[in-house]
């Protein structure tokens, strides 16, 4: 998916810088290569992401070593106590 987008961005710069003026050239690369392909990405991105958050509820982080450290020498605190 990416290959595409990077060949889609390099045939609008070489569209861009064939304008007559800096302007035009600079709407050319944005109407025609950054916003659509933006648009594009986010949408075919989505799957991802909505698997990515079924993932994240499905399991949660892990503790760090430092929490899951601290956690024990609590543990041993109050055992002690």
């Amino acid at each position: 998916m990416y290959i595409v987008a990077i060949a889609w961005i390099y045939v609008v710069l070489m569209m861009s810088i064939t304008e007559q003026s800096v302007i035009a050239g600079i709407m050319t690369f944005l109407l025609y290569g950054v916003l659509p392909l933006a648009i594009i990405l986010y949408v075919m991105g989505s799957p991802r992401r909505k698997r990515d958050r079924a993932n994240a509820e499905k399991f949660p982080p892990a503790r760090s070593a430092e929490a899951l450290t601290s956690a024990k020498e609590e543990t041993k605190a109050e055992a002690s106590d």
